[in-house]
């Protein structure tokens, strides 16, 4: 396991806690529940819970990172820019990949295209 590996993990779980820890005013009955598989390293902040009568379960955010040790930003509902916050935690702009956007798109966004 690469020590650059473990920096991301890290990265990564430190962002997703510190996301888990902020309240929604608009769901305020919600929590923030970090999923992390370490084994195949999957990271997700999913929101979870009520709003009124309405049930909430919604993903926040979602991250992979691959065998070359790139990290795939696969989902970002929110209006941060998660990549630029990345790169400001250390993980290099040459190993995020925004895998949202189509492949055609990705060598125009100034990240990995894959």
């Amino acid at each position: 396991m690469s020590n650059k590996r473990e920096q991301y993990r890290a990265i990564l779980l430190a962002l997703l806690n510190q996301w888990a820890a902020y309240t929604p005013a608009n769901l305020a009955e919600a929590e923030g529940q970090v999923i992390a598989d370490l084994q195949r390293d999957h990271f997700q902040l999913v929101r979870l819970g009520w709003r009124n009568d309405a049930f909430v379960h919604n993903t926040i955010f979602h991250f992979d990172i691959k065998a070359d040790d790139k990290v795939w930003i696969q989902a970002n509902w929110t209006d941060t820019d998660i990549a630029a916050e990345l790169v400001e935690r250390g993980i290099e702009k040459t190993d995020i990949v925004l895998g949202f956007q189509p492949p055609r798109y990705r060598p125009y966004t100034g990240y990995a295209t894959a």
